[in-house]
């Protein structure tokens, strides 16, 4: 079924769902242990608020690997319209 979550490590098929969506890859401000990277990692959909800093494609895949996370997401919700829902997890 099109509304049942899915995991994955792909980058191509992570930036293509986020992509979709809107949405662009960015970090919390302020949680980076060194200047050069990213911290704690998050997807955004909406311009405005203060607290989240668009990151590059590049900067958030090398922390996702780093943190040996996997993309829990789903394409459709129930009623079939596009879903945004999705979690970053630790990978198993």
């Amino acid at each position: 079924m099109s509304h049942e979550s899915k995991k994955t490590t792909n980058h191509e098929e992570i930036r293509r769902w986020v992509e979709e969506r809107g949405g662009w890859p960015a970090t919390v401000k302020g949680t980076a242990a060194r200047e050069d990277e990213a911290g704690i990692l998050r997807i955004r959909f909406t311009e405005g608020g203060d607290t989240l800093e668009r990151i590059s494609w590049e900067a958030f895949f090398d922390k996702f690997e780093e943190q040996k996370l996997a993309f829990l997401y789903q394409e459709k919700t129930q009623s079939g319209e596009v879903s945004r829902f999705f979690k970053l997890v630790r990978r198993d």
